[in-house]
């Protein structure tokens, strides 16, 4: 049952937090974290990366970057240059260079007497599993190559690929690199309105799905929305795919267009293994990821080809520590997003790693899942979203106790700021089993889609890491915390997170529309990209993220942020989850409410339970931030790649219907919250 009370205090204009904040601060400093973790001298002394990197990038940002283009790819033509920025905010990286994602990511290891070594290890839901080395990969790829270049797909065209977590995702990602097509990938959890909307945007040639896959243990469909998206008429000229590809996965029944419709088995196991891989263009389109902009249609993210998988190559060897001849990496991302994109398409295979590919969710068959899968694979490394950390920390330690995660020697978190106290739960559940010396470190890692790779992360065998902080911009990177004017903030004090100097992975546009990208990304702060997220620096410098400035709240003239308040109450020892937001309120302009799943062993006692939060937040944070109203609930709205529809509860909180809920992984969670609250 949803509880909720209303409180009785009425800030006033001046901030009484534990921790006295700064007024005039674009963002208030608030909650503070004091906790540090150094790395072991054994992690440490065999660490990938050490301390001195940090003073070889700032010494000379793009020779840094050129050194780590040579080492870490092979290239058909070297590049004259760098970094040609004489043309901002549009960079070229590593210009005159020509270079195939492809053969680095295959072909080279393959040369190098790797052919035998595992690339991919698949494990599909109902659990039935795959492992493909690389040889048998490069095979693959090559024979998808032929295949889409038989069906008219040349260099320059695009390719949508609507697909499930399936080792044919990765194979059609690499077949379109390889051959220098621009891939696509729309989010298999997409309705066919959005897949139709960046098919025509693209203006795609080809589509590669598959009929479905498994969710939750049942057949899920996919072919019938492409086959709804190519039937509707657009608001342009029609669409301008010829063919589709579909990949058989669950075997359900499927729609079929003679001479547009063909099985993958048809086309590309039938197709020749011979394909010669040649050299593109360093800043040849690589691929177009859309966005979901604020207003109108998607923006659709361009990436090319050196800058990208040079970023995305060091990032995952220096922030992961891979020992790639050891190490078995497991980033639990769907290729729809970018993450699935940079840490299990390119980066990995780029450095020759062993890696995992997961189809299903982490609750099924059972709450296990995801371990019995480190437990069988030996995962030593694995990547994945605070939300799913929040989720086992509400199911219980009892689930992850039952097997052996000894292997476990890095956690990763990406996708959103972690809550200090997920942070410690992951160490201490997850990266803690068996008789280990010390916990496996976490490294917290900022980036977006624009910006291609990791931009703020530790190293895990250089720093002392702090639960809830991203800490430190990687080596080469040039991020800073700026005030409204765009002058650094010190230490101690909040503000807009900037990126000063260009770095290889970054954004090249959005797909056709160069006034709306320097609009969205470069006219808030002169010769800066404005991230759109807000963070502060604490007292040693450090970065902390507190989520996107448009949740930001403002309380009698205090600019809060959500995640801190979040942050606060994920702390008591009875909430699994929190979701802040911002209401309306005549008194104070906005008031906090927060919406809160409890731990499962935690007793809903009613009113006192909320009370004992309120008092929770007010004593980690300050009065300031005590919510208004809290709410607790059985579930929160997300979205598929997990992350918190908080448009949606501020519907709620301000008493509105909700709006359009056509994103979200359960489309019945508004439903029990609405339930719940007329109880």
């Amino acid at each position: 049952m949803m509880r909720f009370t209303m409180s009785q205090d009425t800030p006033g204009s001046t901030a009484t937090a534990a921790n006295p904040t700064q007024q005039g601060d674009a963002l208030e400093n608030l909650l503070h974290e004091n906790r540090k973790f150094a790395p072991s001298e054994d992690f440490a002394a065999n660490a990938v990366v050490g301390a001195e990197v940090y003073a070889e990038a700032d010494a000379d940002r793009p020779a840094f970057w050129a050194k780590q283009a040579r080492e870490l790819l092979t290239w058909d033509k070297d590049f004259t240059q760098a970094l040609d920025w004489s043309n901002p905010p549009f960079a070229k990286w590593f210009v005159g260079g020509e270079v195939n994602a492809a053969y680095n990511a295959l072909d080279r290891h393959v040369e190098n007497g790797l052919g035998d070594r595992v690339a991919i290890y698949f494990e599909g839901e109902p659990g039935d599993s795959r492992a493909y080395t690389y040889a048998e990969l490069t095979e693959e790829v090559k024979k998808a190559a032929n295949a889409f270049e038989s069906l008219g797909v040349a260099k320059g065209d695009r390719v949508a690929v609507y697909l499930p977590m399936i080792p044919e995702a990765v194979i059609t990602l690499l077949a379109c690199a390889r051959i220098g097509a621009v891939h696509s990938v729309v989010f298999g959890g997409f309705s066919a309105d959005a897949l139709r909307s960046r098919i025509e945007d693209a203006e795609a040639k080809l589509v590669v799905t598959a009929d479905g896959t498994y969710r939750r243990g049942k057949p899920s469909a996919l072919k019938p929305a492409v086959d709804e998206a190519l039937s509707r008429e657009g608001d342009g000229n029609g669409h301008t795919v010829q063919n589709v590809v579909v990949v058989k996965r669950n075997g359900q029944d499927v729609d079929w267009t003679e001479g547009r419709d063909h099985w993958w088995a048809d086309t590309v196991g039938a197709a020749s293994a011979e394909h010669t891989a040649v050299g593109h263009d360093s800043e040849h389109p690589l691929f177009i990821l859309y966005t979901s902009g604020t207003t109108g249609k998607p923006k659709g993210i361009l990436h090319t080809t050196g800058g990208y998988l040079t970023q995305t190559a060091y990032t995952h060897k220096a922030v992961f520590d891979l020992h790639p001849e050891t190490d078995v990496y497991w980033c639990t991302a769907d290729v729809g997003w970018v993450t699935g994109h940079s840490y299990v398409a390119y980066a990995p295979l780029i450095n020759g790693a062993t890696q995992v590919m997961y189809e299903g969710t982490p609750d099924s068959p059972h709450q296990g899942r995801w371990w019995e899968i480190v437990q069988k694979y030996k995962v030593s490394i694995l990547y994945t979203a605070p939300t799913a950390i929040r989720t086992f920390m509400k199911w219980g330690r009892d689930i992850p106790d039952k097997y052996d995660l000894s292997s476990i020697r890095v956690l990763g978190s990406v996708g959103e700021p972690i809550n200090p106290e997920a942070w410690m739960w992951y160490r201490d559940v997850i990266g803690n089993s068996g008789a280990k010396q010390s916990p496996a470190p976490i490294v917290d890692t900022w980036w977006q889609t624009e910006t291609g790779a990791q931009m703020i992360a530790p190293l895990p065998g250089v720093t002392a890491t702090k639960p809830g902080s991203a800490q430190v911009p990687l080596p080469g990177i040039a991020v800073d915390v700026v005030d409204e004017n765009g002058a650094s903030v010190p230490n101690g004090h909040g503000g807009f997170l900037v990126i000063r100097e260009p770095w290889p992975a970054m954004l090249r546009g959005i797909w056709g529309d160069p006034e709306r990208f320097k609009e969205t990304y470069w006219s808030r702060f002169e010769t800066m990209y404005f991230a759109g997220d807000g963070a502060k620096k604490d007292e040693d410098g450090d970065i902390w993220l507190l989520g996107r400035v448009d949740d930001v709240m403002n309380i009698s003239g205090h600019r809060l942020s959500t995640t801190e308040i979040e942050s606060a109450l994920v702390s008591h020892p009875a909430v699994a989850e929190a979701a802040v937001v911002g209401a309306a309120d005549e008194t104070t302009g906005q008031a906090v409410v927060a919406f809160v799943i409890l731990r499962g062993d935690a007793v809903d006692s009613g009113d006192e339970i909320v009370q004992d939060l309120r008092n929770h937040v007010g004593k980690e944070i300050g009065p300031i931030a005590k919510p208004k109203i809290i709410l607790v609930v059985p579930e929160l709205p997300k979205t598929r790649s997990g992350k918190i529809m908080r448009r949606l509860l501020k519907d709620v909180a301000e008493g509105r219907e909700a709006g359009d809920a056509t994103t979200l992984a359960d489309n019945t969670v508004m439903a029990q919250i609405a339930a719940s609250l007329k109880k």
